[in-house]
């Protein structure tokens, strides 16, 4: 089986199925594994997504997926174009394990998939809530500040982690935040995880001198931290390296 992998996720699901072998093609935001990734031609960016090149490798699949507005078009031209697709578009981290297992299955590895689902399972056991549960704020976005809402996978993690994020209520992915509203919520931990920047270039500074936010508990406490957005941001295996972040951090504001 020939499969090109569009978006990140999907080539870090494929590779820990053991199948990177049968990948020809991958986007150019997928950068793990690294000596996978380094030997596959790279047909552009989630929305400049070269749909001849990726015709022209003759793929028996394309993965591909809805995480990033505006993937609806290249999927239509993927579908336009006659390919196999198998699209993902997970809120939840229950919607992750359904997808690997749906991912699995199309590469004839169902068992495989389950066994990674049992892996990523006993890796993030959920900490007994506390009453006074650290309130965490995940920033996928510096400008206006965006974090994840009830339909986040990060959301769930949060919780696995022993914390608790203050806008669980908002029935969407994400949502904006105004200053206000972090000021009125008073998270303990502000955790930068920016989209599409890479780890060393979120700043603190930046989330320090926000008006008002001086007063907020994370950044009194100094408790602003980088966690990579390929740990939370990517529905895939290595949403582990991101739960056992977070719980450090969590743990340690708890502590406090």
């Amino acid at each position: 089986m020939r499969v090109f992998s569009h978006t990140c996720s999907n080539t870090e699901i494929v590779c820990a199925l053991g199948c990177a072998d049968l990948i020809v093609g991958i986007d150019t935001d997928s950068d793990y594994p690294v000596d996978v990734v380094a030997q596959l031609p790279k047909l552009g960016r989630d929305l400049d997504l070269d749909v001849a090149g990726v015709i022209a490798l003759q793929p028996d699949l394309v993965l591909t997926s809805l995480t990033v507005p505006g993937h609806e078009r290249i999927v239509a031209e993927l579908e336009a174009a006659g390919l196999r697709i198998l699209v993902c578009d997970p809120c939840s981290l229950e919607d992750i394990y359904h997808d690997i297992r749906r991912i699995a299955a199309a590469l004839g590895v169902g068992a495989r998939g389950d066994a990674l689902i049992a892996e990523m399972r006993a890796a993030m056991p959920p900490l007994k809530p506390t009453a006074a549960a650290p309130k965490v704020l995940i920033e996928w976005w510096p400008k206006p500040v965006i974090t994840p809402t009830r339909q986040s996978w990060a959301t769930d993690l949060i919780a696995l982690a022993g914390g608790e994020n203050p806008w669980a209520h908002i029935d969407a992915k994400s949502a904006p935040l105004t200053d206000a509203q972090v000021l009125a919520a008073s998270p303990d931990v502000v955790v930068m995880s920016w989209c599409g920047v890479r780890e060393e270039n979120y700043r603190a500074d930046i989330v320090r001198r926000r008006a008002g936010w001086s007063e907020v508990p994370a950044v009194k406490r100094d408790r602003i931290v980088p966690i990579t957005e390929a740990w939370l941001g990517r529905p895939g295996p290595r949403l582990v390296e991101g739960y056992r972040a977070l719980r450090g951090v969590i743990a340690a504001a708890a502590a406090d």
